[in-house]
């Protein structure tokens, strides 16, 4: 048979990447062939564009490598762990909860042990929900829905095309935004209080410059060590509580 599925988040073979899509399984990245414009890959192809699915070209040779059954006939494709939700639940979220809302907005986190772990802190500062980008981040894989211990069942996480443009439609809904950044002011001399968002950036080039544009406040985290950065998700954590302490108050 060529259907042949590796794990429940790796689907390889041509019909078995149709299947998946038309069954309605969030796919979060294809690979495929580079070349490859027979019927079957189009209509891949097509399906990838339908659900704003990122498609990447690579070498056989890179193919192999991924394949684990040796059958991926010039496609892989990686499912996600949950689905996603939309950034609207994540508003109805705080809603229900009769909440100010509370997201944490992720800048190209690519470790899945950090989104996992950012994850599972969101859910434990009571935050309504986390929004990632489509491009250049890791999705929801099976590594993250480990690492995040369960707080994937009840945390949702949205995925989206534009990160700034995201933000700028949140302002209109009466959200403002604070950045980690070890330019900014000391988090503890900063009103973090009400409706907000937290954006934390790539673990190597922190918070892009487009999106560092669109935040009102810049935090930075006290630091008397030897070295110049926390890591990624201790970063969101500790941001996290000093927003937490300060609803609290």
């Amino acid at each position: 048979m060529e259907k042949q599925v590796v794990n429940e988040f790796t689907v390889e073979g041509r019909n078995a990447v149709i299947e998946a899509f038309r069954s309605g399984k969030p796919i979060d990245k294809i690979y495929i062939l580079d070349g490859c414009q027979d019927g079957p890959v189009m209509t891949i192809k097509r399906e990838a564009k339908k659900h704003d699915t990122l498609i990447k070209y690579v070498t056989k040779e890179r193919l192999d490598q991924m394949s684990e059954t040796g059958k991926h006939q010039g496609v892989i494709a990686y499912a996600a762990a949950y689905e996603y939700a939309q950034v609207e639940d994540i508003l109805l979220n705080a809603k229900e909860k009769g909440e100010d809302p509370f997201i944490f907005l992720l800048d190209n986190i690519e470790d899945p042990h950090n989104l996992g772990a950012i994850i599972r802190t969101a859910n434990l500062a009571g935050a309504h929900g986390v929004i990632i980008p489509k491009n250049r981040a890791v999705g929801l894989t099976a590594t993250v829905a480990r690492t995040s211990a369960g707080a994937l069942n009840y945390t949702p996480v949205a995925k989206v095309t534009n990160l700034s443009q995201t933000i700028e439609e949140l302002k209109k809904q009466g959200l403002w935004f604070v950045c980690a950044d070890m330019g900014g002011e000391t988090m503890y001399r900063l009103n973090l209080k009400g409706p907000i968002g937290l954006v934390i950036g790539n673990e190597g080039e922190g918070v892009s410059r487009l999106v560092k544009e669109k935040c009102d406040f810049t935090a930075a985290i006290p630091m008397k060590g030897d070295i110049d950065s926390l890591n990624a998700s201790v970063a969101a954590g500790v941001l996290a509580y000093e927003i937490v302490r300060q609803r609290l108050s």
